[in-house]
C-alpha cells in the first residue's frame, strides 16, 4: 500500500491536529464583568447607550480598561472591535494600554483655541507641564466653549476661567473634580410663572399648526447652527415624511469661538426646552433627544434636574426627551454624525442622499434644530413675526446671538440686531477695542467662516451677506484680532484644529488638512500648491468640515498676502 504523498497542508508524522495552547482574542474576565453589570445596574444595553455606559466607566474609573471594555461587549452583546472603534473615536475617552486600565487621578485639559492661544494658552500648557506630578496628567484640548474667559483650564470636569498655573494647581490640590453648577439666574419665566404655556395651549389645540407654523414662516426664523435654513421649511420637508418621526436638539457647538448654546442652555434653559417641545409638536415626534457637548457639566446637570421637574409636572411623559451627551468630538456638530453618535456609533458623517429629514435617527425622518433656533421659536410665539423681524438692520430682519471673543473690553454672548455690522457690533455691545488694541482682522463665523481684515467691518453680519468675500457669519462666532496677533499664525491654528477634528473617513479632508498645515508652517508659502489643496478638499471632502477648512487659509491669500 502506498504512503499518501505529503502536501503542504499535510506533513509526515502529523496524526491530529495540534491544539491551540490559548484561546485565541482578549478572554473575558468574570470579575470584569460582574464589575460592569453592578456599576451599570438595570439599564439598557441596546446598541445606542454605548456612548453613554462608556462614560459611565469613566466617570468611575477614570479611564476604561481592556479588561472592562471586554467585559461591556459581553454584557451588550457586541463584537470587542466596536466597542473599541467607538472608544477610540472620542478624545474624551481614554482607552488603557495596560490591562488593568490605571489612569492618573486628575487630567487638566488646556484649551489651545484661537481666542486661548491668544490669551496665552501655550505658557500655561508649559508651566503645568513642568510643575505637576506623576498623579497628574496634562492634555492640550479643542475649544472648551468659554472663548470670553480665556485661557481655560479643565480640572477633572471643572473649568477654571482665566486660567494661570496658581489658580489651576489650587484647584489641582482641592481635587475639585465634581460639577458645579453657575450660579447664574434664569432668562425669562420659570414654570410657575408661566414658562411651557405656549407649548400646552399648541397641545390643547388652542393653537393650531397651521397658525404656528405661519407665524415662523412670517418671521423669516432661520436655523442659528450655521446654515441659516428657514425652520417652517424644515419642518415641511419633516412632515412629508410617514411617521413615526423625531427631533433632535444639537447642542454640540464644538467651533472655536462659539459659546452661545451653553449661554442659553444655563440661563435660558425654560425657553429652550418649549421651543424644542414646540418643534417635536410641530412635526409630531414621538420622542425628542438633546445632543449635549461633554464639555458643558454644568448645563447637562441643569438639564437634567429641568426634565426631571417637567416630568413629575406632566408637561411631558416620562422618556419622552432624552439627553444623551457627546464625548469630545468636532465633527458630531454635523447633523449626520451627531445621529450616527446618538446611534452609539463612531461620528462619520453619512453619504447623502438619503437627507436626515427622511432617514436620520435609527432611520426615523428627523429634525435637527441648533439650541439657540427653538430658542427664538418660543420667543417669536410669544411677541409675533412682526416683532421678530423688525429688530433687524441694514436690509435684514430678525436678531440673533454673537459669541464675541478676543481683543475686545467686554467679550461674551450679546444678543443683538441680525445684520449688524463688526463696528458696531464692538462700539455698541462690547465697550470698544481692548485698551491699547487697534482692530486688525475679525472671524465672523468661527473657525471655519473665514478671517476679514479691519477695513471690511462695516459689513453687515448675516446670512448671505460675506460670502461673495469668502466668508459667512455660520453661528455668529466673532473673534477680534488687534495689531498684536498674526494672522497668519492664527490661521495656522484654525487649520491644526481642523486637522486634529478631522474623522478621518473621506482622504480629501484627513490628508488634505494634515498636508496644509505642514505647507502653512513653511517660511514661505507655496501658494499654487496651497490653492490647489484648496480646490481638492472643497470638491471632493464628504462634509462641510473639508469643505469649509480652507477658509482661514484662502482668507490669509486673499486680505494679507504679506503674512504667507
Amino acid at each position: 500500500m502506498n504512503a499518501k504523498k505529503p502536501t503542504r497542508f499535510h506533513h509526515p508524522g502529523e496524526g491530529r491536529r495540534r491544539a491551540i495552547p490559548h484561546p485565541k482574542g482578549r478572554q473575558i474576565d468574570p470579575d470584569a464583568v460582574e464589575e460592569i453589570r453592578t456599576l451599570l445596574g438595570q439599564v439598557s444595553m441596546a446598541r445606542g447607550v454605548l456612548i453613554e455606559h462608556l462614560h459611565i466607566i469613566q466617570d468611575r474609573y477614570r479611564g476604561l480598561s481592556p479588561r472592562h471594555l471586554a467585559a461591556l461587549s459581553e454584557l451588550m452583546s457586541l463584537s470587542l472591535v466596536e466597542v473599541y472603534e467607538v472608544a477610540t473615536f472620542y478624545a474624551h475617552f481614554d482607552v488603557a494600554t495596560d490591562n488593568d486600565g490605571s489612569m492618573p487621578d486628575i487630567t487638566v485639559r488646556v484649551c489651545e483655541s484661537l481666542p486661548c492661544e491668544m490669551a496665552g494658552s501655550e505658557a500655561l500648557y508649559a508651566a503645568l507641564s513642568n510643575n505637576t506630578s506623576g498623579t497628574v496628567r496634562v492634555l492640550r484640548a479643542p475649544c472648551m466653549g468659554r472663548c470670553d474667559h480665556p485661557p481655560i483650564a479643565e480640572v477633572g470636569h471643572n473649568h477654571i476661567d482665566h486660567a494661570t498655573a496658581e489658580n489651576v494647581t489650587a484647584a489641582i490640590e482641592a481635587s475639585a473634580v465634581n460639577t458645579v453648577l453657575p450660579p447664574y439666574p434664569i432668562l425669562g419665566n420659570t414654570r410657575q410663572e408661566g414658562a411651557y404655556a405656549i407649548f400646552r395651549a399648541c397641545v390643547n389645540e388652542s393653537r393650531s399648526y397651521e397658525s404656528v407654523r405661519t407665524t415662523i414662516e412670517k418671521s423669516d426664523l432661520r436655523g442659528m447652527g450655521g446654515a441659516g435654513f428657514p425652520v417652517a421649511r424644515k419642518w415641511d420637508f419633516v412632515t412629508a415624511e410617514d411617521g413615526p418621526r423625531t427631533v433632535v436638539i444639537n447642542a454640540d457647538e464644538g467651533e472655536p469661538g462659539t459659546f452661545k448654546d451653553r449661554w442659553f442652555l444655563e440661563r435660558a434653559t425654560h425657553g429652550v426646552l418649549e421651543g424644542a417641545l414646540i418643534a417635536a409638536w410641530a412635526v409630531d415626534a414621538e420622542e425628542l433627544w438633546i445632543y449635549l457637548r461633554d464639555e458643558y457639566p454644568a448645563a447637562r446637570e441643569i438639564l437634567r434636574r429641568e426634565i426631571a421637574s417637567i416630568e413629575a409636572a406632566g408637561v411631558i411623559g416620562p422618556g419622552f426627551l432624552k439627553l444623551r451627551r457627546g464625548a469630545g468630538a468636532y465633527i458630531c456638530g454635523e447633523e449626520s454624525a451627531l445621529i450616527e453618535s446618538i446611534e452609539g456609533k463612531r461620528g462619520l458623517p453619512r453619504h447623502r442622499p438619503p437627507y436626515v429629514a427622511q432617514n436620520g435617527v435609527f432611520g426615523r425622518p428627523t429634525l435637527v434644530h441648533n439650541v439657540e433656533t427653538v430658542f427664538w421659536i418660543r420667543e417669536v410665539l410669544e411677541s409675533g413675526a412682526d416683532w421678530y423681524r423688525d429688530q433687524g438692520v441694514h436690509g435684514y430682519t430678525g436678531a440673533r446671538a454673537f459669541s464675541v471673543s478676543g481683543r475686545v473690553q467686554a467679550p461674551g454672548v450679546k444678543i443683538a440686531a441680525n445684520g449688524i455690522t463688526l463696528n458696531e457690533l464692538i462700539q455698541q455691545y462690547c465697550g470698544g477695542m481692548a485698551k491699547g488694541h487697534t482692530l486688525q482682522a475679525y472671524l465672523p463665523g468661527g473657525a471655519s467662516g473665514g478671517i476679514l481684515p479691519a477695513s471690511m467691518a462695516d459689513l453687515p453680519l448675516a446670512f448671505g451677506s460675506l460670502e461673495e468675500h469668502g466668508c459667512f457669519v455660520g453661528s455668529g462666532a466673532v473673534v477680534v484680532l488687534s495689531q498684536e496677533d498674526s494672522v497668519r499664525d492664527a490661521a495656522i491654528n484654525l487649520m491644526k484644529f481642523f486637522e486634529d477634528e478631522s474623522c478621518g473617513q473621506c482622504t480629501p479632508c484627513r490628508v488634505g488638512t494634515e498636508k496644509a498645515v505642514k505647507l502653512m508652517h513653511a517660511d514661505s508659502w507655496d501658494v499654487g500648491l496651497l490653492e490647489e489643496l484648496s480646490t481638492a478638499m472643497r470638491d471632493a471632502s464628504i462634509c462641510g468640515l473639508g469643505q469649509a477648512a480652507p477658509n482661514p487659509m484662502e482668507s490669509v491669500l486673499r486680505y494679507f498676502p504679506n503674512e504667507t
